[in-house]
Formats: structure tokens, C-alpha cells, sequence
């Protein structure tokens, strides 16, 4: 029993190792897809497994999926308030910028004001 047991880590170690590699790539974000993919090819590796190396292969197939779709979530979040920052940003250089027209008379304040409104196309 102790052989077996000793044979089961070091299966799921060489495993572990094994699978190392497809961890470090689940890095970028990827699909639903991609990730749905991954998932299964990892249980088809466990599948040839049996008892406790089996168990350990498919809690990580499954704890990588939660990490790849945790990424993908956060990549998209990051994406979203990188465009929200750019609006913002876009925002408030536009109401500097008509901020220091208003300072201007004439001809020159509609010229600004106009090239303002392109600039920042509004």
C-alpha cells in the first residue's frame, strides 16, 4: 500500500509538471472558448488516471479553469476602465480647453471653441 501510495505522488507530482507549462500560458486571457477547450483536454489526461492521482488531476483541471476564467473577467474589467479613464480624460482636457477660450473674445474664442470641439470631438 505504502509502494501505490508513493507511486500516486509521484504521478501526480510528475503530473503537476507535466501541466505546468499549459498554467503559465493560461496567463493571457482567452476565450470561453479557449478556456472550455483547455478544460477538457485536461480531463482527458485524468481520465487515464485511476483513485487519489486521478482525483488530485481533476481538481487542478478544474482550479486552472477558475483561474483562466477569473483572468479573462479581470482582463475584461482592466479594458473597460481603461476606456472609461481615456473618456475621462478626453473630458476633462475638453472643458480645459473651453475653459481657456472663454478667456478669448471675438473671432478668436469661436475659432477656439471650434477647434476645441474637433479636437476633442465633441
Amino acid at each position: 500500500m505504502k509502494h501505490y501510495r508513493n507511486a500516486a505522488l509521484g504521478l501526480a507530482l510528475a503530473l503537476g509538471a507535466a501541466l505546468a507549462p499549459v498554467h503559465a500560458q493560461s496567463n493571457a486571457a482567452m476565450s470561453q472558448d479557449q478556456i472550455d477547450a483547455r478544460y477538457d483536454a485536461a480531463k482527458k489526461q485524468c481520465d487515464t488516471m485511476r483513485g487519489d492521482p486521478k482525483d488530485a488531476c481533476m481538481k487542478q483541471a478544474r482550479a486552472d479553469k477558475d483561474v483562466a476564467e477569473a483572468q479573462a473577467k479581470a482582463g475584461k474589467k482592466k479594458a473597460e476602465a481603461n476606456h472609461d479613464a481615456a473618456k475621462t480624460r478626453q473630458d476633462a482636457d475638453y472643458d480645459v480647453a473651453k475653459q481657456k477660450c472663454a478667456a478669448m473674445s471675438g473671432d478668436a474664442k469661436d475659432k477656439c471653441v471650434a477647434e476645441a470641439k474637433t479636437r476633442y470631438g465633441k
